[in-house]
């Protein structure tokens, strides 16, 4: 009995050691691949958050307000947010924050306090960055003083989306309209 499970013993040990090495050989079927590394994520941040940072480190804001409800915004979440080059650029550019205009939790950003309003259904805050217009997905962009740049309403695809980053990022809002940056500047920034 125990020389057979001694000899049981040393086959399995014999096979994973062979199997061990047929993994190891370059060039044949059984090669392990190495695990792909994790894709970079948009650094997403609080509205609060991107305040305090933006009081030693100012930087422009982008706002995804957004509801839980929304498939639109989740559409946007999965193939735009997720989009390499979007992240890349988002991270580098701005403070990015989600923002569900349906959330109850009091805002303060400095002296300035944001309730949720329930006659509107929606927070106080998502209203005034929206001025009202109740749409979702909703970007909105703010400058490094927090001041309004502009909302963008509805869903964008990685590649339109991109180029709206770029025109707010680059401050080309300040210098030609949009389909102009979209047409004629972009291609020659980001050929």
């Amino acid at each position: 009995m125990k020389k057979t499970t001694y000899i049981i013993i040393s086959f399995v040990l014999a096979s994973l050691y062979v199997s061990g090495q047929q993994k190891k050989r370059v060039g044949t079927a059984q090669v392990a691949k190495p695990a792909a590394a994790p894709k970079n994520k948009i650094q997403w941040l609080t509205i609060e958050q991107a305040y305090a940072r933006n009081q030693t480190e100012p930087r422009k804001f982008m706002i995804d307000v957004y509801t839980d409800w929304c498939g639109w915004c989740k559409v946007m979440d999965k193939n735009t947010f997720t989009n390499q080059k979007v992240i890349d650029y988002v991270n580098q550019k701005f403070y990015a924050v989600k923002f569900d205009a349906e959330q109850t939790a009091d805002v303060t950003l400095g002296t300035k306090s944001y309730q949720y309003q329930p006659q509107s259904r929606a927070h106080g805050l998502a209203i005034n960055l929206l001025n009202g217009q109740m749409s979702y997905p909703n970007i909105v962009f703010l400058d490094e003083k927090m001041g309004m740049i502009q909302p963008v309403p509805g869903y964008q695809e990685p590649q339109a989306f991109h180029k709206v980053i770029a025109f707010f990022g680059e401050n080309y809002h300040q210098k030609e309209q949009f389909e102009q940056f979209a047409n004629q500047t972009y291609v020659k920034l980001f050929p």
